[in-house]
């Protein structure tokens, strides 16, 4: 076991730390935090890089102002740390039309990092306005940074990827608790619980030393004891006589945009879908729900007979295809398209379009530009080119699917938003999250992309399947397992039945509400200690 002397002789230097010596190590341990998330999944590399930062925001006292600008330049360089190598591959999607975008890449890697990090920024900035001394001011740090990431997940239309609860992925078990508290409940966990080890430089003896972050183990444990439980009590259960097929086309995007293109996209996918999957599989005649993935085509998909009348034409009858596509605003046909809504189409055997949803939660600067009028001005567009952005929906709701539970329809990272998951109406029986992560290469994004999915299906006890352009498309059980998956960057088809939905969650019941009681009860802790130790 480390002495707590060693590990104090650290963290003076680490107090002491001033200037750009202070920015370097709050850079390193961003970048060494982004280790605990998909594909690595090294979360034990927090309980190495959180203490450290309770050691910087112990520091940063020195600095003037009560030591809170000093905390929050701390915070930012810990942002900019964190997520540049884990967001370097949206600098993939300014490649896809190099000779248009290319220019924007280094402003995409580094300026979004640079706008996230805020977040961090004012996290920290409020936890050294709380600051105690003692083990309360990890609760400072964690409540703090916790609302912080939640103000991510919300500003601006939201971008909560990478939020620090993921780290708590693998082993499966330990993610069973976000059916209870959610993506910030389990934030707030993370933090606590991997920047314990910082009160091993407070105490005197060996037992006060190692008392709080025994603590935090031990409530790792039981997360962990929770999550074998729960996922023992749930084996996987199929819906009865409901075969699934997902087709993962693996389709480049200069031909997935290209209306040249059509027939030879079309041959591809027909070809693909009714593909043998295996010894005993007979393609897709015995296949009752067929699915594509997002923005499947290189043109309007109900304005083109030829291509529905080749998709009635595959799908047996009683069959039914879910996929995605651009739709066209209901205008007359000899008015030109400058919008269009991304969206999700269910069409029956005969190619009748059974029912439709619009994308609500559109990616900016992927599918709109805020300000977007000023902007198209001076000549910026967004990576989709459709000129004014593309049309938002109105509401988010389930769709009836034939000889199917209904369905909750989610386009692209939709899937990262736990709070428009699902909503108010009828309980669906499934998500269905379909994708483009063909933008971003063979890189970590798309494996990323996959574990907050995963998470999805976990926190409302739902299945979950996914269809993705060039993967990773899977077919995921309300308890997180990934009962089968095609691997990035393949071609191919998956067929599974559709697992069982579980009774709601206490997440599914209550949101939010229990993370809010956890946060107050954290903070008036926190702001007592300090009443208590007369701090300025």
């Amino acid at each position: 076991m480390i002495r707590p002397s060693t590990i104090r002789g650290l963290a003076i230097g680490v107090v002491l730390a001033w200037g750009w010596k202070r920015a370097g190590i709050a850079l390193a341990a961003g970048a060494l935090s982004s280790l605990a998330m998909a594909p690595f999944n090294a979360w034990p590399v927090l309980a190495i890089t959180f203490p450290v930062l309770v050691w910087l925001i112990d520091g940063a006292a020195a600095g003037r102002r009560r030591g809170i600008p000093a905390a929050a330049f701390t915070g930012f360089c810990f942002g900019m740390g964190y997520f540049v190598p884990g967001l370097y591959w949206i600098g993939n999607a300014f490649l896809v039309d190099a000779d248009t975008f290319a220019w924007l890449m280094p402003f995409a890697v580094l300026g979004l990092p640079a706008y996230l990090a805020l977040f961090p920024a004012l996290g920290f900035a409020l936890a050294r306005l709380i600051w105690t001394r003692g083990a309360t001011r990890i609760l400072a740090l964690a409540v703090c940074l916790t609302a912080s990431e939640w103000l991510r997940g919300h500003a601006l239309t939201g971008f909560p990827w990478n939020t620090f609860g993921y780290a708590l992925s693998q082993p499966l078990a330990l993610a069973q608790a976000t059916s209870l508290i959610g993506i910030w409940g389990m934030t707030f966990l993370a933090i606590a619980i991997f920047a314990s080890p910082a009160v091993l430089i407070d105490g005197k003896t060996w037992r006060e030393c190692w008392r709080v972050p025994a603590a935090a183990a031990a409530l790792l444990v039981v997360m962990g004891v929770f999550g074998v439980i729960r996922i023992g009590l749930h084996p996987t259960a199929f819906v009865a006589d409901l075969k699934l097929r997902i087709m993962q086309p693996n389709l480049q995007q200069d031909v997935k945009f290209n209306y040249g293109a059509k027939a030879d996209v079309m041959r591809r996918y027909l070809a693909l879908s009714d593909r043998a999957s295996g010894p005993t599989a007979t393609g897709v005649r015995d296949t009752n729900v067929l699915i594509w993935p997002e923005s499947a085509f290189p043109f309007f998909l109900t304005r083109e007979a030829d291509a529905m009348g080749q998709i009635a034409d595959l799908l047996s009858p009683g069959a039914v295809l879910i996929t995605g596509s651009v739709r066209a605003p209901d205008v007359p046909r000899n008015v030109p398209i400058t919008r269009a809504y991304n969206s999700i189409y269910v069409i029956d055997h005969d190619g009748t379009v059974l029912s439709v949803y619009d994308k609500l939660h559109l990616v900016p600067f992927g599918e709109f530009l805020p300000f977007q009028t000023l902007l198209e001005r001076i000549g910026l567009e967004q990576l989709t080119r459709v000129q004014g952005g593309f049309i938002p929906g109105t509401a988010r709701r389930n769709l009836d699917v034939p000889h199917a539970p209904r369905v909750l329809p989610l386009i692209c990272y939709e899937a990262i938003f736990p709070s428009d998951s699902v909503p108010s109406e009828e309980r669906p029986g499934w998500i269905v999250n379909l994708t483009n992560d063909g933008w971003f290469g063979i890189s970590t994004g798309p494996h990323q992309h996959l574990q907050q999915a995963q998470w999805r299906a976990i926190e409302q006890g739902l299945p979950l399947v996914r269809s993705a352009n060039t993967g990773i498309s899977a077919v995921i059980d309300p308890v997180g397992r990934i009962v089968k998956q095609l691997p990035l960057g393949a071609e191919g088809v998956l067929d599974s039945a559709l697992p069982v939905a579980l009774q709601p969650t206490v997440y599914a019941k209550l949101g939010d509400i229990p993370v809010a009681i956890l946060l107050v009860i954290a903070l008036s802790t926190v702001v007592r200690r300090r009443v208590a130790q007369k701090l300025p």
